[in-house]
């Protein structure tokens, strides 16, 4: 028998440790968290077939626990460093992001847990963000941030040789997990003392704010911590109704019956105050980078449904950059096209869906007496119950979204056309996995499973 601690134990650990840290170190994260913990309780006591459907997806557990953060690396090494420390924790990169096309300087891609078991256990992600230096218009602040990153070494030596020994033996010890967790942990802490004097933050920050907050400290620090909701309008009503200054606009799908893939808001990101060492003086500053976020997860889209979704979005977009009056109206109305029933969404192959037997039907196949049919007969037969798979990714148009609102006016243009995936993932040291792939699977392997039941 192993002597190893799980992956997904690991994960547990360092996602609670990290919650608790963001906690102390931004107070407004702890009012999240009461928000979110209050409106999902209203909403299971509302709607009993939520959570009836929610506990039967095994996603009532992890309901509460469950949390996506996000983290900036300046460096290929930095990247491949993250992705190797985020694998003793069963975290492997989903999808490719091009954040270009929204005006910041980066790409990215989130490291998650892939499979059901390991999400149910926790469902604990990290958006990690890579730093186009390429994309720096200045060339002397171009050589200035190589070197600058180049000098700076955003995990301990003891973190380090837990991740060597995970790797070389296959796993940790429950001492060793506890060990690395508490190193681990360390890299993502807030560290007010600047890496740079106070001119050359200035003119980082004059480049791009996302450039000066991965360049001018000391590590990746963890920008937001997002918690689940069930409604996350009703969430966003709350923060109102409690003084948080909450963006006005929620990104993402409208409101529908039959929630799609991820709606998002957040509250604007905090000044902090910061020092710099400018020779001998110590010198007061402020940075603004760290923000709290909610999310509401919905159905995940096949590539007709995502293509549907961009073209509908691409339209909505279009009347709010025109100056249409009422964003949230005319997204709606734009949306009118996307079915908004699970059914109806399941029949034109626009969502991914995991297929169990009803109680009859397991009583048929004991007796071996289950009627031959396709899936979509069985469906109709009210012998296989249907259940949409939960999106577990991000969308760049929300992701930006939430960005965009914490930068100033002067951090908006755009770098469109200059999207690298294949520099990225050769800075990782693997391809990115396909997320679609990812949800094909699950949908096959619960009709795999009942043709082993049947055959």
């Amino acid at each position: 028998m192993s002597s190893f601690v799980s992956t997904d134990a690991t994960r547990l650990a360092f996602s609670e440790a990290m919650s608790l840290m963001y906690r102390e170190e931004v107070p407004l994260y702890g009012d999240l968290l009461d928000i979110v913990a209050t409106t999902n309780a209203r909403a299971l006591e509302a709607d009993p077939a939520l959570r009836a459907q929610l506990a039967a997806n095994g996603e009532l557990e992890r309901l509460n626990a469950e949390r996506h953060g996000a983290i900036r690396v300046g460096t290929a090494e930095e990247l491949s460093l993250m992705r190797r420390l985020f694998a003793v924790m069963g975290m492997a990169p989903v999808g490719y992001y091009d954040l270009g096309v929204a005006g910041l300087p980066v790409h990215s891609t989130a490291f998650r847990p892939i499979d059901n078991s390991a999400l149910s256990a926790c469902a604990f992600r990290i958006f990690c963000s890579l730093l186009r230096i390429d994309l720096i218009a200045d060339a002397d602040l171009r050589t200035r941030a190589t070197e600058i990153l180049a000098e700076r070494r955003i995990v301990s030596d003891k973190a380090i040789n837990f991740i060597e020994k995970f790797e070389n033996d296959g796993g940790l010890s429950s001492d060793d997990m506890t060990a690395f967790v508490a190193a681990a942990l360390e890299t993502f802490r807030w560290h007010g003392e600047a890496l740079v004097d106070s001119e050359t933050y200035a003119a980082f920050n004059a480049a791009h704010r996302l450039v000066a907050d991965i360049v001018c400290f000391r590590g990746p620090h963890i920008n937001h911590l997002t918690p689940r909701t069930l409604d996350i309008d009703a969430a966003q009503a709350e923060m109102i109704a409690r003084g948080i200054k909450a963006k006005t606009v929620i990104e993402g799908p409208p409101r529908r019956d039959a929630p799609i893939l991820l709606r998002q808001t957040s509250f604007q990101a905090l000044e902090e105050a910061i020092h710099f060492r400018d020779g001998d003086r110590v010198v007061a500053g402020a940075h603004t980078a760290r923000f709290g976020e909610i999310e509401q997860r919905g159905i995940a889209l096949t590539p007709r449904g995502r293509a549907l979704y961009d073209e509908i979005l691409a339209e909505a977009e279009a009347a709010r950059t025109t100056g249409g009056a009422n964003y949230q109206a005319q997204l709606a109305a734009a949306f009118a096209r996307f079915p908004d029933d699970v059914e109806a969404m399941r029949d034109e192959g626009l969502a991914y869906f995991s297929y169990t037997p009803t109680p009859e039907a397991s009583r048929l196949i004991a007796a071996g007496k289950l009627p031959a049919g396709s899936v979509d007969e069985l469906v109709d037969a009210g012998l296989l119950i249907a259940t949409p798979i939960t999106y577990e990714d991000f969308l760049p148009v929300s992701a930006a979204g939430i960005f965009r609102s914490n930068l100033s006016d002067g951090d908006q243009g755009g770098f469109g056309g200059q999207s690298s995936q294949a520099e990225f993932e050769a800075a990782l040291g693997m391809p990115c996995l396909d997320p679609f792939g990812l949800y094909l699977d699950q949908e096959q392997d619960s009709i795999d499973a009942l043709e082993r039941a049947t055959a």
